[in-house]
């Protein structure tokens, strides 16, 4: 039995990844961001899903209505 025919190029290059904060499995070039010029290696995405940092940033960013001081 040859190790060789075992293998397949899937086996090598990791297509998906666990988000960090929802937990579920998704693409990783579809469903992650880029966070490194350099997109060949899987460190160069994100660990957080496009959608938990979609709600990350609304959850976090200061309303629109903005009013004077009271001085």
């Amino acid at each position: 039995m040859d190790f060789d025919d075992q293998l397949e190029l899937e086996h090598l290059l990791f297509t998906e990844r666990k988000c960090r904060v929802c937990g579920q499995i998704k693409s990783l070039t579809t469903d992650f961001y880029v966070t490194r010029k350099n997109r060949t290696l899987l460190s160069s995405y994100s660990y957080e899903c496009k959608e938990c940092t979609k709600k990350r940033i609304k959850s976090k960013k200061i309303s629109n209505k903005w009013e004077y001081p009271d001085w």
